[in-house]
Formats: structure tokens, sequence, C-alpha cells
């Protein structure tokens, strides 16, 4: 799903336990090559997030999952000042050419963002997030 070139708005940003995002990164990658959008991978916390259209943390109510409306412009984050709390994970660039930093420690592109603007259709990652507890629930009950 892309976004318009040069959008000022931040993504929104789906964060699911890292089991079931990887489950749903694989499910996405091989439904389609532009089905997924670019995803965070948070080692501290065990977390995947996956940038989102601005907009969607108004609908979205999949259980074991969050989604988080951003805060501000699709801009690199400025470095912090020594005294400086740590910068929320809540601001991820959506539309920069290249790859930014992700905002906090601990924390990397596990898909970075392309050239082509493309974020995660929330209906298309709320199927593939369903798909993959259904998945990992028949793994972990099995034998």
């Amino acid at each position: 799903m892309p976004l318009a070139r040069g959008a000022v708005a931040g993504c929104d940003l789906v964060t699911v336990p890292a089991r079931q995002g990887l489950e749903a990164v694989d499910i996405l990658r091989r439904a389609a090559a532009e089905s997924v959008g670019p995803v965070l991978h948070d080692n501290r916390c065990r977390m995947l997030g996956f940038l989102v259209p601005p907009g969607t943390a108004d609908g979205w109510d999949v259980p074991g999952s969050a989604c988080t409306r951003t805060t501000g412009p699709a801009a690199p984050p400025a470095a912090p000042t020594p005294d400086a709390p740590p910068p929320a994970l809540d601001a991820p660039a959506c539309t920069a050419d290249t790859p930014p930093e992700p905002p906090v420690v601990d924390v990397g592109w596990l898909l970075p963002p392309g050239a082509a603007h493309r974020v995660t259709d929330p209906a298309v990652l709320r199927e593939a997030l369903d798909q993959a507890a259904r998945m990992i629930e028949a793994a972990d009950n099995c034998c």
C-alpha cells in the first residue's frame, strides 16, 4: 500500500509479539512481494512493529496486538542529548528516501523502508496475524 510521496503525516505502528510477527511476515512475503511494508524488530521487548497507514489505530482491534498513532512528520529523530529521555517507538519515518535509524536503542529494521514508500495494508496484516496466531496455537497444542 503506497503512501503519497512527500507526505508529512507519520505512520501508525502495529506491534505484536515477535513470534507471531515473524510468522505474519513470512505469510505476507509468501503471498505477494509488495504486501508487507517496513517492519521494526525490538530486541529488548521481543516485539515486531509493522508500519501501517495513518489512521489505522482508530479502528484496530486485533487481540494480542496494539496499534499506536505516531506523532509528527516523517523524519528521522534528532540526536538525543545525554540527559534527554529515550525517544518513543511511535515515530518512524514512512516517506524517507533512505531507511532512517529506528528511534530506540535495540530496535532495528527487519524489513527497512524502500523507495516505493509502501506500508502494510491493515486488512492484509489483520488476516496474516490471525493466520499466524492459528498456526502458533496448532503447533503449541500438537503432540
